[in-house]
């Protein structure tokens, strides 16, 4: 978040003293205040050239009202702002609304640029000083609210801090901690695996993103021009047609995305950053854990990131996802992958100008040599003519043409599989490491066999997700022998496309097949049985993970995986993989199921029991964590959530979802991708040294009664709002549940065949994602006041908030969910209901909740041990608020219009309205579901 400027200079005394006011003593970095002045500017003159300087005037009226009335709490500043809002015709309040979401556009994008900014300025800092000192200078790991999508504040893990702040850090605490093997064995096992999927939660349009990463390049461009100069103004010229098209640009899709859409969207953040970024990661590691000798050897660290992805994997509630689309999916990936594959053999390739007299090849490579003259002789002749005398140059351009073979689908020139492609780069740099060229062989060859380590040929690893619901019916079909649905056939399906997968691109490239909503045993063996019906002993390779996702099934996991891995299949599978064994957790639903507090308790609980049994058992134990980016979805800082975790639950390998806007601020910019990567693969090594174990073990046994208490009190009062007769029709009409639907975000339905009478088959995201619009963001911490208030020492409390990472995790999240709430609008929504004891239940938790978090955080307000964050929220509430009462005019209009047709006259230029405030509070906030 960045500082709140105008969108043109202000032309009035009254603004300019109103601004002034609002934005002093917020010590915003000079740089950062400099780009939203700027960029600001450029909006306001497309403002005045497409809409006169009415249309200017208008949002300059109203959002100098919500400035007014954020900073003066009376109702009558607040109603002047809801006065101009409701004054505004039906199109102008259309632009309008339009007008502040391209501010945040350009506010997001300037505050990633100073972010980056940040870090390339502190990119030659060591270790011991990359954090620490950070937090007092806009780092951008502490800096906003975006902290929930790309990164975490380096203080939030107690004293492990600076440790936990960087992989090389991190491996310096453990060698003092384990010593120098055990910590190099740990290294060794370290692994970072982000699964992307295509649930709906990035509001934007692809064609929005793509203007705003233009702008970002261009921002980039007049950063480096001579102030004044021809670059300058050339860079300002294009910046200012750049934010005429995103005004342009209908912000709202016109139809939802399908599958293969959703796919190739993902395949664009492979292409810009991650493809290429990752190996960077892993040579700053080892630049930083080596120094002189890093790239000069074998490096130390491994290829420890690994992609998984369930855009067009997962058919959980999507009939959209067939078969046909996995296939394609897996396509359009691998195709991507060799592509960057070629093109970086090509570029490694004709840097390696090595003569042979002073670099010799080794007879494993003249071998190659040979092997691809006699069968490609026209293109090995060519290739000869161009480097004579330059075999390693050779060689290395052979690989990039099999590649390209491999890419093309013939067999008989490409590698059959990933492992091939390794050995040859791996002939190629032992013979330069031989030949005494040892900073060509760990350099350049070294970052080409971390991407095919990282990437195979298959880029991201495939996972399939199915409800247990439809394989139970699958089976009852296929076993009476009967005809079978289409549905089942499909099912079946799916299991030949996983086969046809694993023989094009190994095993790597699709075999986990998660079972959402695991409530027995039976639920995971019978994958095993659909995939015999489908394809007898020719089934693929398996790795059933179980989804435990309500807060009963959370209970019964550790009986049901004890019961599993009995089954002969799973032993056969266990025994192939080391006695490896992959538990998926969900908190969207168990948080929409029993509350966030209970589900966070339930959460550690179950991976505590897991986590024991699988000790005992001798499995190898890898716990995905099925996290939104939103805080009711489990979502927050990822390094402090990772320390937190009980003993063994982590053993230095972590995965999660990563979702929607998550993927993009988290991996769409290359610095912050690096940064992201850096900071949660070193809490994941950190988290299971003896002093971060021994002290959440210790916490959380002596926190046990607290924990106890704060869970019966939190389930007691969340079922007292969600349990109460009326609240899901009440629920959809205080918030904006139905018509965030009608926003087409993605593929994938919001319900399961749900109506309005009942929250069963909600989605976690539009349950979340309406809260959030309403300004309530009740999924995030209803409960937690009543939980502590159930416990009532402060004392204790405040001994717990500082000792139990459990505890103080979640109450930070807390803090910045409540941060971003406005009670004035949350009882404007409410109002809506006509349900005064229901929202009276809301307005009471907040009040409690809010006055718990700041005791225990400390100081006068929420934040203020997070004054960075605090600014940040504070600076961009006003604006929000001026969209949230643009969405409250047509919220209103809709609930009060007379039953009729929908889609026609002014209900859908009221819709309209309402969807775009949607999509610019989302904006705001950085957050949906």
């Amino acid at each position: 978040m960045t500082p709140a400027h105008s969108f043109s200079e202000p032309t009035n005394t009254e603004a300019i003293r109103v601004i002034g006011r609002f934005e002093a003593g917020r010590g915003i970095p000079d740089a950062m205040r400099s780009d939203v002045r700027m960029l600001g500017a450029l909006l306001g003159q497309v403002l005045r050239e497409a809409g006169g300087d009415g249309l200017f005037e208008d949002v300059e009226r109203l959002r100098l009202a919500t400035i007014q009335a954020y900073e003066d709490e009376s109702s009558d500043a607040f109603e002047r702002a809801a006065a101009i809002a409701e004054s505004f015709t039906i199109a102008r309040a259309d632009e309008v609304a339009r007008a502040f979401t391209c501010y945040f556009h350009l506010v997001n994008l300037a505050e990633e640029h100073q972010r980056v900014r940040v870090l390339r300025e502190r990119a030659g800092q060591s270790p011991s000083t990359s954090s620490g000192t950070q937090n007092q200078a806009g780092s951008p790991s502490a800096s906003s609210g975006t902290q929930n999508q790309a990164g975490s504040p380096s203080t939030s893990s107690g004293t492990q801090n600076q440790a936990a702040d960087t992989v090389a850090g991190a491996y310096a605490q453990l060698r003092t901690e384990v010593g120098d093997a055990e910590a190099r064995r740990r290294l060794e096992g370290l692994r970072f695996h982000p699964v992307f999927t295509a649930h709906p939660t990035e509001a934007r349009r692809r064609a929005v993103s793509s203007s705003i990463r233009r702008l970002s390049e261009l921002l980039t461009q007049h950063d480096a021009a001579s102030a004044g100069g021809a670059e300058e103004h050339r860079a300002r010229r294009r910046m200012l047609e750049e934010i005429d098209t995103l005004w342009r640009t209908a912000p709202l899709r016109s139809q939802k995305p399908s599958p293969t859409d959703e796919v190739r969207t993902v395949m664009g953040v492979f292409d810009e950053t991650l493809f290429t970024t990752v190996p960077h990661v892993y040579r700053r590691i080892d630049d930083a854990l080596r120094g002189e000798e890093s790239g000069a050897s074998a490096p130390v660290v491994p290829a420890f990131v690994r992609i998984g992805s369930w855009v067009g994997g997962d058919r959980d509630g999507n009939p959209f996802v067939t078969a046909s689309v996995t296939r394609e999916a897996s396509q359009i990936a691998a195709d991507h992958v060799l592509r960057g594959l070629e093109r970086a053999l090509e570029r490694i390739g004709r840097t390696l100008t090595l003569a042979a007299d002073d670099t010799p090849p080794s007879a494993e490579v003249t071998a190659l040599w040979d092997r691809y003259a006699a069968a490609e002789p026209e293109l090995a002749a060519e290739l000869a003519t161009r480097s004579p005398d330059e075999p390693h140059r050779r060689v290395l351009l052979t690989l990039a043409r099999r590649v390209a073979a491999t890419r093309h689908g013939d067999g008989a020139q490409g590698y059959a599989r990933p492992e091939e492609l390794l050995a040859d780069l791996r002939a190629v740099q032992a013979s330069l490491a031989a030949a005494g060229a040892k900073r060509h062989a760990f350099g350049g060859v070294q970052h080409l066999i971390w991407q095919v380590e990282t990437y195979g040929f298959h880029l991201t690893e495939l996972e399939v997700r199915q409800h247990s619901q439809v394989h139970a019916k699958a089976l009852a079909e296929l076993d009476a022998g009967e005809a079978i649905s289409a549905q089942t056939e499909e099912v079946l399906e799916v299991f030949r496309a996983i086969a046809d997968i694993q023989r094009d691109r190994g095993l790597r490239a699709a075999g986990r097949y998660v079972v959402s909503f695991t409530q027995a045993a039976s639920d995971l063996a019978n994958v095993h049985r659909l995939a015999r019906y489908a394809l007898g002993d020719d089934a693929p390779v398996l790795d059933v993970v179980p989804l435990f996702e309500t807060f009963a099934d959370l209970q019964a996991a550790p009986g049901i995986l004890a019961e599993v891995v009995t089954f002969p299949q799973f032993r056969e599978r266990m025994a192939a993989t080391g006695n490896r064994l992959e538990v998926m957790l969900g908190y969207s639903d168990s948080s929409k199921d029993v509350g966030p507090v209970a589900a966070n308790l339930a959460l550690y609980e179950a991976q505590e029991k897991i986590a024991r049994w699988a000790q005992e058992s001798g499995i190898e134990l890898t716990l995905f964590h099925g996290r939104g980016g939103a805080l009711g979805r489990g979502g927050g800082p990822a390094n402090s959530a990772i320390l937190a975790q009980p003993p063994h639950s982590v053993d230095g390998r972590f995965k999660l979802t990563e979702q929607g806007e998550v993927i993009f601020a988290r991996y769409g910019e290359p610095a912050i991708a690096m940064r992201h990567i850096d900071q949660v693969a070193a809490a994941t090594l950190l988290a299971s040294s003896p002093s971060v174990e021994e002290r959440t073990s210790r916490a959380a046994e002596r926190y046990a009664e607290v924990a106890a208490t704060m869970d019966a009190a939190s389930r007691e009062r969340f079922f007292s709002l969600v349990k109460a007769e009326g609240f899901a029709s009440w629920f959809a009409t205080v918030t904006p549940m139905e018509e965030i639907g009608l926003l087409a975000l993605g593929s994938r339905p919001a319900r399961r065949g749900l109506s309005v009478e009942s929250l069963e088959d909600l989605r976690a995201i539009p349950w979340v994602f309406a809260w959030t619009q309403a300004r309530i963001n009740l999924a995030g911490w209803f409960g937690l006041g009543s939980a502590l208030d159930a416990v009532g020492d402060a004392d204790m409390l405040s001994e717990a908030y500082r000792e139990w990472p459990l505890l103080r995790t979640m109450i930070d999240n807390v803090a910045m969910s409540l941060a971003k709430t406005d009670e004035r609008i949350a009882r404007q929504y409410l109002a809506l209901g006509d349900r005064d004891d229901l929202a009276q239940l809301v307005l009471d938790e907040l009040a409690i909740t809010r006055r718990w978090v700041i005791r225990l955080t400390g100081g006068e307000g929420l934040l203020e041990n997070k004054p960075i964050l605090q600014r940040a929220v504070q600076l961009r509430s006003p604006y929000v608020d001026a969209l949230s009462l643009l969405q409250l005019r047509a919220l209103r209009a809709l609930r009060s219009a007379p039953e009729g047709p929908t889609g026609s006259g002014a209900d859908a230029e009221q819709q309209r309205l309402l969807l775009l405030s949607v999509s610019g509070v989302a904006a705001g906030l950085q957050n949906t579901g």
